[in-house]
């Protein structure tokens, strides 16, 4: 996947991994979108926004921060309406600040236009330095506003300007369109991001980046919206139409292993139970002799119970976990992710002191959290501390939305596992294969995007993979 010429086409600040909410047809919309952010709050901390309309008039109200700091109630009644859209972001690799914070909200001569945008679009800087040639003025730094410029541009019925604009965009997207009285979601065309579809009341539709947001605001999971796929959402029910037909199922492995909440189902297949799945085949694999088992509150919790019912060695709850922190993979830097580490997890001396200890966490990116935990584990006095990964080693970057987009972030990308067992502290280190992942999360043969793991990228790329996401001089 090598670009011609060696020509670098993505801007490294455009790349984002954010949480998607609507509502349509409900007379609480912001209301329910609010609730709906909040139960998507851990695919994004640094920013929210909700955009609503009541059939004529557009409203937005944004901010930087969690959910309930950036949104007051007298906040949410300016945002009449009875159609919304909500997102939670946070930035990657720069493109911070409230002017990226979503939705956005465009207002031109043929009439407003909010879009919310979980993804990102590889052949981001090509677009743009086309939409630029022909007159387009940027007012952000984010991928996201290419598609508003590309469907101003077009014209006819609005879902045929969507589908035309479609075509053009490659890469991870998740999107939603709000107009006057009409919500349009689609989805790229290799379903690299997940995106459901539900139902409040009689007539009220849902849609949102994980069926955890829908349950929470007491809606009903219809289905998932498929790859390709374009709906219209309008006050006679919704229109399915697709903008492409060659289309994939590839959904981006690190959806079940880290970024979705356990509760949620992602195509058929529950994440908590695809989680516990791949510990016991991580058991399987790596097997060791050891006391007790520990997991890594949140996302490594699960995978420790299924390692311990494999593996019948017993479950402890050695590290607590303050409710009061955040996720500290999503830290938008390096010292917050380092800081956030100390202060979000204590050990339990009375159970640690003396034993052979299974630690078992999610993944390994930077090495951060995992060194300093270990060190943790030892000072609360472990004899040894086995290191074990419910997902293989992350050796490449992902151009897809996830945070880790340079070779320079990925310790496993320069160093063998032996050589980060040494790094982090650990007595022994193992990951689980790429094939025991596919087994344990369930998903059919070929239906998944491994690329940070084995370089299998689903799209064109765009750029040498030696120059991932640098800015070339």
């Amino acid at each position: 996947m090598l670009s011609m010429n060696g020509l670098r086409l993505i801007k490294k600040d455009i790349h984002e991994e954010c949480g998607v909410f609507g509502v349509y047809n409900h007379p609480k919309a912001a209301l329910l979108t609010y609730h709906g952010l909040n139960a998507l709050q851990h695919r994004g901390q640094e920013g929210c926004g909700i955009v609503s309309s009541d059939g004529v008039t557009l409203r937005q109200y944004k901010g930087e921060g969690l959910v309930r700091n950036v949104f007051s109630s007298k906040d949410l009644i300016k945002l009449k309406g009875i159609h919304a859209i909500g997102h939670v972001r946070y930035s990657t690799s720069g493109g911070g600040g409230l002017v990226n914070v979503q939705p956005f909200l465009f207002h031109s001569q043929t009439g407003p236009l909010g879009l919310c945008h979980n993804g990102n679009i590889v052949n981001a800087n090509k677009l743009k330095l086309y939409l630029e040639q022909i007159g387009s003025i940027f007012q952000t730094s984010s991928d996201s506003e290419i598609i508003a410029h590309l469907i101003k541009r077009n014209r006819g019925k609005m879902i045929s300007r969507i589908k035309e604009a479609l075509i053009y965009v490659e890469g991870s997207f998740a999107f939603l369109f709000i107009f006057e009285d009409e919500i349009y979601v689609s989805l790229d065309k290799q379903g690299l991001r997940p995106l459901s579809i539900g139902k409040i009341g009689k007539h009220g539709i849902l849609i949102s980046s994980e069926t955890c947001a829908i349950e929470a605001v007491g809606g009903k999971f219809l289905r998932d919206v498929r790859p390709g796929e374009l709906l219209k959402i309008e006050r006679s029910g919704i229109e399915s139409d697709f903008y492409s037909e060659d289309t994939k199922n590839q959904m981006c492995m690190m959806e079940y292993v880290y970024f979705a909440r356990p509760d949620s189902q992602i195509e058929g297949i529950n994440v908590y139970q695809a989680r516990k799945r791949c510990g016991k085949v991580l058991a399987q694999e790596a097997k060791v002799e050891a006391d007790i088992v520990i997991g890594v509150p949140d996302s490594g919790m699960s995978a420790a119970i299924g390692f311990s019912e494999e593996s019948k060695i017993p479950l402890e709850l050695g590290l607590i976990k303050n409710k009061s922190s955040d996720r500290t993979f999503i830290e938008p830097n390096q010292v917050l992710r380092e800081q956030g580490v100390v202060l979000k997890l204590s050990a339990v001396r009375s159970v640690i002191k003396g034993k052979r200890v299974v630690l078992v966490d999610d993944s390994i990116v930077r090495g951060t959290t995992i060194k300093q935990l270990i060190a943790l584990i030892k000072k609360a006095g472990a004899k040894e501390v086995h290191v074990r990964i419910s997902s293989p080693e992350i050796k490449y970057p992902c151009f897809y939305g996830v945070d880790f987009s340079t070779y320079e972030e990925l310790i496993s990308a320069s160093l063998s596992s032996e050589e980060i067992k040494d790094s982090i502290g650990a007595t022994s280190l193992a990951f689980i294969s790429i094939e025991g992942l596919i087994k344990g999360i369930g998903r059919k043969k070929g239906q998944y995007c491994t690329g940070c793991y084995n370089k299998d990228y689903p799209t064109y790329i765009y750029e040498e993979l030696s120059m991932a996401n640098k800015d070339l001089k």
